[in-house]
């Protein structure tokens, strides 16, 4: 969805003038345009300063902060200003502060501090959304709306125990169906009375530290997480749908967080009109780390292009030790993000405050308060490039023959897991499989259970240990008409609530893939096991699925234990394709092997040549930290080139080309050398 009045990628950022004298607001204006600052988010903190009690609202320093913004020529990014409550609003409506995982209620302080169940904030946060859209509504530079800021952490307070009853009455229709999805009668927890139930935390099933918390009950802590989610999806809506009752066509959308444990969002992406992402890595993450996050947000809204909201410039403040982003790096991360989808370049923030927890955050004007920094000065690189680009790029999209399918149930239910193994993380695995093709340049959607397959030629599901309505049917139908399928080491044990599948494991799956799994042993950290394949020997980590064949074929069996001998790797063909079970986790080599040498998988650079094996292949140490994806659409492909080290790489174009950055032409087959952090985005003709 894209508003004709965005004819380039937006520029800028958060910019928060209120924390400053009016009077350096014009500076402000001419140092953000001078860097090519185009759009500006703002308001996103403000619920204090506009609204002063129950029916006590002043809009006057926002109308100015809007009327300066609007006369230096800027678009808008309307924030909703409700991602903090009120001081007055915490005194005076106690039930807006949150519970804590620990049954501590807070007090005033914080941001998204606010209850989701609340009444208080459901009345008063969408009333907020509702008027702000009544006000600016003809303002022709307001380009988005930002609801709130960062949705994120789970409340346990008693208006949440309530609203979770009624989320569960809706699900499971009688105590009785509940009882029995949640095996109640262990324990001796069954339930008599929707009123028995509380929500799950350190008082009642949970145990351990909040980040990391093991449970008793597998089902309530599963549905509680799934509940937490659709209540702050549900603020989102209220909010979302005010919006839209006085703007149908706003484009309405919230910041994400990429993988954020705690929020589903895939099933926030039908009320997101375009999907955005704070992205910041940690110091030493990983490209393949972050490009999996990148194209995570990518995979929301079926491959559509997405806005990077925030990034920081050049430091992020609440890390133990906050390193500055070394010369280069914000421009080359900033062309990641665009090479994975992003159709915008935005930062936190535009202007350092000078107190509180992120008065050390990076910024594009600093403390110093002018543009003479090596910081701004980059920013201003960027902006210029991007003015050059136009419109090339937006709206283009990544081919992909290859998906990953990832789901927070599975995450939830395979961390709340008691048994086989604590070190046994979701988001690791599927990373693990994400690498391999990050690292083979491989171009790859992940898309959640509920997306169409059909058109994939090989599709991953790494820990598919939840197997939901039809989605075993929906599996072998796929292979059926000639796809392939992998998954993994405790995959098909369980239904949508967490209750096993008896007959053998992988339960569901057990027909498409042949096999039978009789245990699944878990190693420690400092114990491998080992397999042969592909004229290697590669290792066995963490667990181990020990293995039946029941029509299907063993690829590797295990060295060592007592099941060595028994298969570790098998395929098995079904109709007209095959389906892979991996028994256990490997190393990233083992990955990229199963990839070339059995799957078959090409990488973006066989799309043009289609002859000889390029330089990645031959030698990978070469292009190390070289990442590359492509984007298209009807007439010209763009082939990113990024490279993440400080020594220069080379490597070949794969057809004739013009580097959009430079507009330096290149032949198929010529050299393109990459300086330290260097980026070429190449396009080529599809014709």
């Amino acid at each position: 969805m894209r508003d004709e009045r965005i004819t380039k990628f937006p520029f800028g950022g958060d910019y928060n003038p209120e924390q400053w004298d009016p009077e350096t607001w014009p500076e402000d204006m001419k140092l953000l345009r001078e860097a090519g600052v185009d759009t500006v988010t703002i308001n996103v903190f403000s619920w204090a300063l506009i609204q002063k009690d129950d029916d006590v609202y002043d809009f006057s320093i926002l109308d100015s902060i809007v009327r300066t913004v609007t006369d230096a020529g800027m678009n808008i990014c309307m924030a909703t200003a409700t991602a903090a409550v009120p001081a007055w609003m915490s005194r005076k409506h106690p039930d807006i502060r949150r519970v804590e995982w620990n049954g501590m209620r807070h007090t005033f302080g914080g941001r998204e501090n606010a209850c989701p169940n609340s009444p208080t904030m459901r009345k008063y946060s969408p009333l907020m959304a509702r008027k702000l859209a009544e006000r600016y509504a003809s303002l022709p530079n307001i380009i988005a709306w930002h609801v709130s800021n960062e949705y994120s952490g789970r409340c346990y307070c008693e208006n949440c125990t309530k609203a979770f009853r009624e989320w569960l009455r809706d699900k499971y229709g009688t105590i009785e169906k509940l009882n029995h999805e949640w095996n109640a009668n262990f324990w001796g927890h069954t339930f008599y009375d929707w009123d028995d139930i509380v929500a799950p935390n350190i008082l009642s099933e949970e145990f351990g530290d909040y980040w990391n918390a093991r449970t008793c009950f597998q089902g309530i802590s599963l549905d509680y997480a799934r509940f937490q989610s659709d209540s702050l999806l549900r603020n989102y809506r209220d909010e979302y749908d005010e919006i839209k009752k006085v703007i149908p066509d706003a484009l309405v959308t919230t910041n994400l967080m990429g993988a954020y444990k705690e929020i589903n969002y895939q099933k926030w992406a039908p009320y997101l009109d375009i999907a955005a992402h704070d992205n910041y890595p940690w110091d030493g993450e990983s490209e393949s780390s972050v490009g999996f996050t990148l194209d995570l947000i990518r995979g929301l809204k079926g491959g559509r292009s997405w806005w990077l909201m925030e990034q920081t410039p050049s430091v992020s403040n609440w890390f133990v030790n906050c390193s500055v982003k070394r010369p280069g790096v914000m421009r080359l991360l900033s062309y990641q993000a665009v090479a994975h989808g992003a159709d915008s370049v935005m930062f936190f923030q535009m202007k350092r405050s000078v107190g509180a927890c992120e008065k050390y955050h990076g910024a594009v004007i600093d403390h110093v308060g002018h543009g003479e920094t090596r910081v701004y000065r980059e920013v201003q690189t960027v902006g210029k490039e991007l003015e050059r680009l136009g419109d090339q790029l937006m709206e283009t999209v990544t081919p992909a023959k290859y998906a990953i399918l990832f789901d927070w149930d599975n995450w939830w239910a395979v961390e709340y897991s008691a048994g086989p193994s604590a070190y046994l993380k979701y988001a690791d695995e599927v990373k693990k499989y994400y690498e391999a093709m990050h690292r083979l340049h491989i171009s790859v959607d992940i898309i959640s259970y509920d997306s169409d397959i059909s058109g994939y030629d090989t599709v991953f599901a790494p820990l598919m240990y939840m197997i939901k309505p039809g989605m075993a049917d929906k599996l072998e139908k796929y292979v059926q008409n000639g796809g392939h399928f992998v998954t993994t080491a405790f995959s098909g044990y369980v239904n949508e609530n967490d209750r096993v599948t008896v007959g053998g494991y992988p339960g569901e799956l057990k027909k498409l893939m042949g096999i039978w799994v009789e245990e699944i042993d878990a190693l420690p950290q400092d114990k491998e096991n080992h397999f042969r394949l592909f004229d290697k020997d590669y290792p066995a980590r963490i667990v181990c699925d020990v293995i039946h064949t029941q029509g299907a074929v063993a690829l590797a069996d295990y060295k060592e234990d007592f099941y060595a001998g028994s298969p570790v790797i098998t395929c098995n063909s079904f109709g007209r394709g095959r389906a892979y079970y991996i028994g256990t986790s490997s190393s990233i080599e083992f990955y990229m092997d199963l990839m070339l040498k059995e799957l078959g998988m090409e990488g973006i650079e066989f799309a043009e040549s289609g002859t000889v094996p390029c330089a990645y292949r031959q030698d990978y140490d070469s292009v190390k930290y070289v990442e590359s994806t492509v984007r298209e659409n009807d007439s010209a492909r763009f082939f990113f080139y990024l490279n993440h080290s400080e020594e220069v790489k080379r490597v070949i174009a794969p057809s004739k080309g013009i580097d959009i950055l430079t507009d330096r032409e290149y032949s198929g087959g010529d050299e393109i050398e990459l300086a330290g952090y260097g980026v070429v985005i190449l396009r080529t003709s599809k014709a």
